[in-house]
């Protein structure tokens, strides 16, 4: 039996698959990989199918595996790994023996990265995902996210598909684009050009529920309409709050709110966003509907 013992993890560490779909109708939500493209890379880097992921927060991630050889994959962001001392490229693969030692600390860019092996990590399928909602305590290890001290057992895998590379948005730079969300309308027109217009920060606030972003400008400080009936939300959505905070829904996002939606990220551009750093500006630029469909066509 071989497996993986935790000796430090970021916060936000969780187990990740694909995430588990078609649960919002029952209050909850999908969770799954917060950058889908690098969730897909570290799998395609290693040639061999792989299981669920570790995706380790900003910090990074120190582990001991232990068993017989097993190939990993490292992919997202921009971190700097060593195994056994060994300075690792990045994104890499790697094999792994019994005893050796990863060591993954921040670099110079991205929120959130994955670690994937030819193997499956040995927790239970809750409602058809090993995916970790912490939010609600749901799958993963005990629901929670990882932390040092714990030991991950892993399984062998059936047979699967050897993946191709992964693809994904090329939009690695520039605005972030959107489609105006189902209650824009209620933003006066002047109020919406602005929103286009305003630099805003990510906040140090953010995990994988919402990301919530700092309004230097305070644009939506007098809106009015900042209570609505709570309906249904979607990764990507962004919401401003009672007191004008803007907060852009992530993979963990609750299945309803009372707060009214201006915008909506477009898919493509989702895992660009997720790995934007506190601190660091990000701008909004609209695209209509059909732009959006024709984007998420090229890169299907």
């Amino acid at each position: 039996m071989s497996s993986i013992a935790i000796t430090r993890a970021s916060p936000l560490t969780t187990i990740q698959d694909i995430g588990r779909f078609g649960m919002l109708a029952h209050g909850i939500g999908p969770s799954g990989p917060m950058d889908r493209t690098s969730f897909r890379e570290a799998e395609a880097v290693t040639g061999r199918h792989c299981g669920a992921a570790i995706e380790f927060g900003p910090l990074g991630l120190d582990i001991v595996y232990s068993g017989a050889p097993r190939m990993i994959g490292l992919a997202g962001g921009s971190f700097a790994a060593r195994l056994n001392g060994r300075t690792l490229e990045w994104p890499t693969d790697a094999e792994v023996s019994d005893g050796d030692v990863l060591s993954i600390k921040p670099g110079s860019s991205g929120n959130f990265g994955y670690l994937r092996l030819d193997a499956e990590i040995d927790v239970p399928p809750v409602l058809g995902s090993r995916s970790t909602n912490a939010v609600v305590g749901l799958g993963g290890l005990s629901g929670r996210a990882l932390t040092a001290g714990d030991e991950l057992r892993l399984k062998d895998l059936p047979a699967g598909t050897i993946p191709s590379d992964a693809t994904g948005s090329s939009h690695e730079n520039g605005p972030i684009r959107f489609i105006w969300g189902i209650h824009a309308d209620q933003f006066p027109l002047d109020l919406r050009m602005t929103f286009c217009e305003t630099r805003f920060v990510i906040s140090p606030s953010i995990d994988r529920m919402g990301f919530r972003l700092t309004d230097p400008e305070g644009i939506f400080t007098d809106a009015t309409i900042l209570g609505l009936v709570s309906d249904a939300v979607v990764a990507g959505d962004i919401q401003i709050l009672g007191d004008g905070t803007p907060i852009v829904l992530m993979a963990d996002h609750q299945p309803t709110g009372g707060y009214p939606r201006i915008a909506t990220i477009i898919d493509a551009d989702r895992d660009a966003f997720s790995q934007i750093r506190p601190g660091r500006p990000v701008r909004f630029t609209p695209v209509s509907v059909d732009h959006a469909h024709g984007i998420a066509r090229a890169l299907s």
